[in-house]
């Protein structure tokens, strides 16, 4: 493998990673909307579309194995081959967690719902969350990772109000025990939404500058 082509296909590694990031924010944000508008057509649409971010995740790993076989990478790119591959591990997590949301909307009962805010507050800072950790990968900008990661102690705040908020309500109100039920288990998952883009940020400040930092 000559140098220039080595080049490339660091570079296309890196393009899969920031498009596969592409798509799992767009499946989060699409997940969502069918969630809060109970679009069932919507959520379908992420369901099926987790085929396309496992192929993602396919093709991320075939250029790791690639690049790693034939031609032993630097220290510095060894970090991004190897961050690369955590990152599409983070990505995939994410985009089943949107189907798992997506899911959820099917089962709502349209009857038994009222407005409750922080569930889309949550979201908002997840899609965020995500969307910056993406950018800083792209730029490679430590200092965004940082920052987006410390967002995190937000979402983790707005988790524990937000899981007392539902248990009050399926107590003062019986009818809506379904659909709070489900809420806990979106609020779970935006929560750990919000941990796979701390996850990111790592793996951003490590290729950025080797350092194995805890932002989580």
């Amino acid at each position: 493998m000559t140098r220039t082509q080595y080049q490339h296909n660091l570079d296309t590694l890196k393009r899969y990673v920031i498009e596969m990031g592409d798509k799992s924010y767009q499946s989060v944000a699409d997940s969502m909307t069918s969630l809060n508008s109970l679009d069932v057509g919507l959520a379908e649409k992420v369901i099926k579309g987790d085929q396309i971010i496992d192929e993602y995740d396919l093709m991320i790993e075939k250029c790791v194995s690639q690049l790693i076989a034939r031609q032993s990478p630097t220290a510095g790119d060894m970090r991004l081959v190897t961050s690369c591959l955590k990152m599409a591990l983070d990505l995939e997590r994410m985009s089943d967690l949107a189907v798992d949301i997506a899911k959820i909307t099917r089962c709502i009962e349209k009857k038994h719902t009222k407005p409750f805010p922080n569930v889309l507050k949550m979201a908002e800072l997840g899609k965020d969350m995500l969307h910056q950790s993406i950018v800083a990968f792209d730029t490679l900008d430590e200092e965004l990772a940082r920052r987006t990661a410390a967002k995190d102690d937000e979402v983790d705040k707005i988790f524990y109000e937000s899981q007392k908020e539902l248990i009050e309500m399926m107590s003062e109100d019986r009818s809506m025990i379904n659909n709070a039920s489900y809420l806990l288990f979106v609020i779970r998952y935006l929560e750990r939404i919000g941990d796979h883009a701390c996850n990111i940020c790592e793996s951003v400040v490590y290729v950025a500058s080797g350092e194995r930092a805890d932002l989580n």
